[in-house]
């Protein structure tokens, strides 16, 4: 029988090897990604304005930013990244096999998703809800005219659900169209395989830009779901989930504190407290995540800040034409807002 000093000494070795071996899973995305020289980003198979190849061949959007921006912190190299194009059917599998080690994918953050598939959403990039877009032709103006519409919509996403609620609640039949990838879906609109396609309004948007007569086609006004979309990591690796999550607040913070990719070097003498410590004049607050102190001024520097990525890739500067909205700082109406570094 132990006695009860061996009981306890037994007891502490124990909580050390968990201990070091919580220490070992926590570092082995960071180990594994500066090993092999990038960051392994997982991207839609080719929305505009979030994630997709511009005319050579270089991945562009809101959620591609967020990828540069965890490479910039990283390795102080916004373009250390391998872009892998998923669908919305394969995107967890690929980031639960460790195939990809972020999803930047206009993910919505939901309960099964945070609970139950072994993920940790890191924030939200972008505040969203599901809408519907229709032919002009259809001759309609709201949702609740939709009764008995063919609609289509993409599979393993939470716009399926969503919309068979939507229509159960206002008593209306609908034919569901399903495909794999938004490409299909806005090629099946075309064709005329459905009157109707649904999805995120953000999606739509950059769907209906792809059709050859764009203006032939209207968004209603109706959003009938929240739809909070943002980057995600695989769960048991806290090291990895405070720098994805943290490279996303530098940018909103930034933009809080009007520092911008043209002025954050002068912004290195600023003499605000807040501005020295989120670029590493005073203190070294990436030291905790392994990362240098000047992980944030590298990402905002080669990146930018939130506003400047979403105005460039979706807001009113771009094709898509987005408002801020409620994706505007706290500051100014909107609901985005980041932790502070202290």
């Amino acid at each position: 029988m132990l006695s009860k000093k061996n009981k306890l000494v037994l007891l502490a070795s124990a909580g050390a090897l968990v201990l070091g071996a919580t220490t070992v899973a926590q570092a082995s995305t960071l180990d594994d990604t500066r090993n092999r020289g990038a960051v392994q980003c997982g991207v839609s198979d080719g929305l505009p304005g979030f994630s997709a190849p511009d005319d050579q061949g270089e991945w562009q959007g809101l959620d591609v930013d967020v990828c540069r921006a965890v490479a910039a912190a990283v390795f102080g190299d916004a373009e250390a990244v391998r872009y892998i194009s998923l669908n919305a059917v394969e995107r967890f599998t690929a980031l639960q096999s460790g195939e990809v080690d972020v999803l930047s994918r206009n993910t919505t953050w939901t309960t099964v998703r945070d609970t139950t598939l072994g993920l940790n959403f890191t924030g939200v990039t972008f505040y969203d809800g599901q809408g519907f877009l229709v032919s002009q032709d259809l001759g309609v103006s709201s949702a609740e005219e939709l009764d008995g519409a063919a609609i289509c919509t993409q599979s393993g996403t939470t716009t399926e659900l969503n919309l068979a609620d939507y229509f159960r609640a206002n008593g209306m039949e609908f034919d569901p169209i399903v495909f794999d990838t938004s490409e299909q879906t806005v090629g099946g609109f075309e064709a005329g395989r459905c009157d109707v396609l649904t999805s995120d309004t953000s999606q739509l948007a950059a769907l209906r830009i792809q059709l050859a007569d764009p203006d032939s086609a209207i968004i209603l006004p109706e959003v009938i779901s929240k739809e909070p979309l943002g980057p995600v990591v695989r769960q048991g690796d806290d090291l990895w989930f405070n720098i994805v999550k943290w490279s996303l607040f530098a940018m909103v913070n930034a933009e809080e504190f009007g520092i911008t990719s043209e002025n954050v070097d002068e912004m290195l003498d600023s003499g605000s407290p807040d501005v020295a410590r989120l670029l590493g004049q005073d203190g070294n607050y990436g030291e905790a995540m392994g990362l240098n102190a000047d992980w944030a001024y590298n990402i905002i520097k080669q990146v930018g800040n939130y506003g400047e990525s979403f105005e460039r890739n979706v807001g009113m500067g771009s094709p898509l034409q987005i408002e801020r909205g409620i994706n505007a700082l706290w500051t100014e109406g909107g609901i985005q807002y980041a932790p502070p570094i202290r």
